[in-house]
C-alpha cells in the first residue's frame, strides 16, 4: 500500500469563536468590573488560537485570510465587546513579527502564551546606541496589556550624531521596540464610558535598553521577512478589518437581544413590538445593513488577497477600498446600534440589560482613530484622484 501524507488541518477560527463565545459572554459582567479576562476563558483564548490568526506560520501562527480573521472577531465580540477588541489587537501586535528577526519572533512567540501590547506612537523618541535603543516615556491606550508578556513602544530616534533618522519616504521613521513587560510600569487610568474590559491603560519605561534585534519598523511592507497575501496588506488596513469585526459583532448582539425583547415587550398603548409594521420594517432594514456591510467588506477584501504581491504592499488604490469597506461596516454598525436602542425604549436604559453595555462599547469604538469619518475622504480622494503624493497608506 501507498504511503500517503496527511496534511494538518486548516485552522477554523470562526468554529472556535462560535465555541468559546457562551464561555466569554457567561463572565462578560466579571469583565467589566474587574478589567481581567478570568481563567478558565483565557487559557481557552489561547488554546483556541483566537490569539494567533495574523502571525505568522514561521513563528506558530496560522496566518490566516483577513476575512477568516474578521468573522472570528466579530463572533467573539457578538459575546462580549472588550473580549472581542483584545483579540483583534494582540492579532494585529503580531503584525510586527514579519518586521523583526525569525529569532525574535520565535523567543517572544515560543511561549503558547505570548502576547504583545502597545500603545499609539507619541512624542517620545528613542535614542540609538551600541547594539540597539535606550528609551524613556510613557505610552497610553495599551489593550490587552494584563494579558501581554511582552510590551511595544513607538517613537521616532534619534541617531548618535543627534539627528533625527529618516525612513526610505524621507520622513521620520517611526521604530517599535519590543520589552519583556517586567521592564515597564503600569498606569492604571482606563476610566472609561464603555470598553472597560479591555484595560487599556498606560505604561511607563525609564531607560530601557532594547536590543536592536527586538526593534522594527511596521511603515514600509517591502521590509517584511514572511511573505504571502496577508502581509501586502498594510497594518493600518488590518487594524481597519479588525475594529470593523468588533463593531460589527457589538451590533448583531444588540440586533438579536431586540428580537427576544420585541416578542415581548408591549409598550404603553400599543401592541407588541413583534405586531408593529414599522418596527418589522425597521428591523429588516438593519439585518440587510449588517449582513451587506459585512459581505461588502468580504468581497474588498478577496478582491484584495487575489491581487496581492509577494514583495510590494498593496497598491493606493486597493488599501483605499480596503479603508473604505472598513468605515463603512463601523459607520454602519454604529447606526444599526443607535436605532436598536432607541426602539427598546426605556428597556434600554437600566444598568445589566441587553443593551446598555453594548451601547456604551460601540460609542467607544466609534472615537477610536479607525473609525474617524476622515477615512471616507482619504480613500474617496484616492479612488478619485489616486496617490500621486504617496501619503495614503490605508
Amino acid at each position: 500500500m501507498t504511503d500517503v501524507a496527511v496534511l494538518p488541518l486548516k485552522p477554523d477560527p470562526l468554529a472556535q469563536a462560535r465555541k468559546i463565545g457562551p464561555s466569554v459572554g457567561a463572565v462578560a459582567d466579571e469583565i467589566e468590573a474587574t478589567q481581567e479576562i478570568p481563567e478558565p476563558v483565557v487559557t481557552a483564548l489561547h488554546e483556541s488560537r483566537l490569539f494567533r490568526m495574523l502571525l505568522p506560520r514561521s513563528v506558530g501562527g496560522d496566518q490566516v485570510e483577513p476575512w477568516t480573521y474578521l468573522r472570528a472577531v466579530e463572533e467573539v465580540a457578538r459575546h462580549d465587546g472588550s473580549v472581542g477588541w483584545n483579540v483583534f489587537v494582540s492579532n494585529s501586535s503580531a503584525l510586527i513579527a514579519p518586521f523583526i528577526p525569525i529569532d525574535s519572533a520565535r523567543a517572544i512567540y515560543g511561549d503558547p502564551r505570548g502576547l504583545v501590547s502597545w500603545g499609539p506612537p507619541n512624542q517620545h523618541r528613542a535614542i540609538a546606541t551600541a547594539g540597539g535603543y535606550r528609551v524613556t516615556g510613557e505610552w497610553h491606550f495599551s489593550s490587552g496589556r494584563r494579558q501581554a508578556s511582552w510590551i511595544g513602544v513607538h517613537c521616532q530616534v534619534i541617531e548618535p550624531d543627534g539627528s533625527l533618522r529618516l525612513n526610505r519616504f524621507g520622513r521620520p521613521t517611526v521604530r517599535t521596540l519590543l520589552m519583556p513587560k517586567e521592564q515597564t510600569t503600569a498606569i492604571h487610568d482606563w476610566h472609561t464610558l464603555g470598553m472597560r474590559g479591555t484595560a487599556s491603560e498606560g505604561y511607563s519605561v525609564r531607560d530601557v535598553f532594547v536590543p536592536e534585534a527586538f526593534s522594527g519598523t511596521r511603515e514600509d511592507p517591502t521590509l517584511r521577512r514572511d511573505r504571502g497575501p496577508l502581509y501586502a496588506f498594510t497594518m493600518q488596513g488590518l487594524y481597519a478589518v479588525g475594529v470593523a469585526g468588533v463593531a460589527l459583532g457589538i451590533a448583531r448582539a444588540m440586533l438579536e437581544a431586540f428580537v427576544a425583547l420585541a416578542a415581548e415587550k408591549a409598550p404603553r398603548y400599543q401592541g407588541r413590538l413583534a405586531d408593529n409594521p414599522a418596527v418589522q420594517s425597521d428591523f429588516a432594514r438593519h439585518e440587510a445593513a449588517l449582513g451587506a456591510s459585512r459581505a461588502y467588506l468580504v468581497e474588498v477584501l478577496e478582491e484584495a488577497w487575489e491581487s496581492a504581491d509577494d514583495v510590494e504592499p498593496l497598491e493606493a488604490r486597493q488599501r483605499a477600498r480596503v479603508r473604505l469597506a472598513c468605515s463603512h461596516a463601523i459607520q454602519n454598525a454604529l447606526d444599526v446600534a443607535d436605532r436598536v436602542f432607541k426602539a427598546t425604549g426605556t428597556s434600554a436604559i437600566f444598568l445589566g440589560t441587553p443593551f446598555e453595555r453594548r451601547f456604551r462599547d460601540i460609542h467607544t469604538l466609534s472615537q477610536q482613530i479607525q473609525s474617524r469619518d476622515a477615512h471616507f475622504e482619504a480613500a474617496g480622494r484616492v479612488l478619485l484622484k489616486g496617490d500621486p503624493d504617496g501619503t495614503f497608506m490605508g
